[in-house]
């Protein structure tokens, strides 16, 4: 591979000097384990491998751009999650974190349940064999088709999200002469600290039904009366990316207040309490989340001293990490194409993705990490922005960080901590094809999510 010399943006000692950057880590070629799903390392050559497979036999069978998710180390956080909480509790994976028929399979086989938020992705998970009582439905929005579905599908829960839906999903359970078991998902008024399009639980927002000026009462007093219904419990979510857990203690105090209202006006002690997910991960060595058992404990020891407050018994919890889980476990592999220097700012490195495969930098500001993975280098560190191909200024994937100032074409770079969205997410913009999310296991690669072709954008086009 040509290592041609191009002029290169500033270097490490420039970028001291303008004090808006934090300095490189002291060896580009060490990989940080906060950021990179447990089986990644480098091999004596210093390319990266996953799984025990390098990244050129990958980008060789597979392509780039591509989505690589080390199973094991998504298996053994399932494994994690679901042994910190314990069988007294539940864990629903957030589907729509990323979704596909393998996930569904290895959640089914790890022992979690799974929750899901829109009709393509129950029918993923009916179609993968994931027993329907073990799915929450979640939307704001829930077509009458999509319940219908879930209701004669024997689904475990409904999480309700507004007064109109009470009545629809009664109506259609009592039409197919089921009581279907339901939540009532409640705005707190807690923000997280978080981005403003991902805080889902201070009340302006399209959510859940408030709790501030009594219209969740009133939510359950509706539920409680509908014969179609029956009332499990209530449901909060407070953000996503979160790691302080200081909003979940206001959430959980204020919800737990509400059961007790429920428990004086109508004899009732609801079973169960879903606090939601919105746990952060690292997408940069400055991040620090918190593992399972620790939140696992914090959440528990907040609830029960609630409860015993208001003298209720402890309802059962459930909490849905989807980020937590599949967030660490993926990397994107890009190719680099043209690298653009511009004096005295940063070097412009542009890949063979974008905004197409990773639309979080521009939807929320989204911070990454990124390393060069074909090889190491000895280079001094340039500060670069990682940018895509498509025709927009704001096809940013990696605002700023460093790489070697011999970065080249053709060089393979990484951007860890992708499993979560960015798939998901993905789109066609400028007809780009959304590309395949590859398992990697034991020394073995398979596509669980194929790459798409020109064909399938043209099967589409009927014109």
């Amino acid at each position: 591979m040509s290592r041609s010399a191009h002029p290169a943006g500033p270097r490490h000692a420039d970028v001291l000097t303008e004090g808006h950057y934090s300095a490189p880590a002291a060896d580009l070629n060490v990989l940080d384990e906060k950021v990179w799903s447990r089986t990644v390392t480098r091999d004596a050559d210093g390319a990266l491998t996953v799984g025990g497979i390098t990244v050129a036999r990958l980008a060789e069978e597979f392509g780039t751009p591509a989505y690589f998710l080390d199973e094991s180390d998504f298996r053994a956080r399932c494994r994690a999650w679901s042994e910190a909480f314990g069988p007294d509790a539940d864990v629903f994976y957030a589907g729509k974190a990323f979704l596909s028929r393998a996930v569904v399979r290895w959640l089914k086989e790890e022992g979690l349940n799974l929750d899901v938020c829109s009709g393509g992705e129950l029918t993923t998970a009916l179609d993968a064999g994931m027993p329907a009582e073990r799915i929450a439905f979640h939307g704001n929005n829930k077509t009458v088709a999509e319940i219908e579905r879930a209701v004669e599908a024997g689904i475990g829960r409904i999480v309700l999200d507004s007064f109109q839906e009470i009545v629809r999903v009664a109506h259609i359970a009592q039409r197919h002469g089921v009581r279907q078991r339901v939540q009532i998902r409640v705005t707190v008024g807690v923000e997280a600290h978080t981005h403003e399009f991902i805080a889902t639980a201070h009340e302006d927002q399209k959510f859940g039904i408030a709790l501030a000026d009594g219209q969740a009462a009133e939510a359950v007093r509706r539920a409680l009366s509908l014969d179609g219904l029956d009332l499990i419990g209530v449901h909060s979510h407070i953000g996503s990316q979160i790691f302080d857990m200081a909003g979940f203690e206001v959430s959980a105090r204020r919800v737990v207040q509400l059961l007790a209202e429920i428990r004086d006006e109508h004899g009732v002690e609801l079973p169960e309490i879903d606090l939601g997910g919105g746990l952060g991960i690292a997408y940069t060595s400055e991040d620090d989340p918190r593992e399972p058992h620790e939140i696992a404990k914090a959440l528990s020891d907040i609830v029960t001293r609630e409860c015993e407050s208001a003298k209720l018994r402890t309802p059962r919890i459930s909490v849905e990490p989807g980020r937590a889980i599949v967030g660490p476990t993926a990397f994107t592999l890009y190719e680099v194409g043209t690298i653009k220097p511009l004096e005295g700012l940063r070097t412009y490195v542009s890949v063979d993705g974008g905004m197409s495969d990773n639309i979080r930098t521009a939807l929320y500001d989204a911070e990454y990490s990124v390393a060069l993975v074909s090889r190491t280098s000895d280079a001094e560190p340039m500060l670069v922005r990682v940018v895509g191909k498509h025709c927009e200024s704001g096809d940013i994937v990696v605002k700023d960080a460093f790489l070697p100032a011999d970065l080249a074409p053709g060089d393979l770079i990484a951007v860890p901590a992708t499993g979560a969205y960015c798939r998901s997410m993905a789109s066609n913009y400028n007809h780009a094809l959304r590309p395949p999310v590859v398992a990697v296991r034991d020394g073995e690669a398979r596509a669980i999510v194929r790459r798409e072709t020109e064909e399938d954008l043209l099967r589409l086009d009927v014109g």
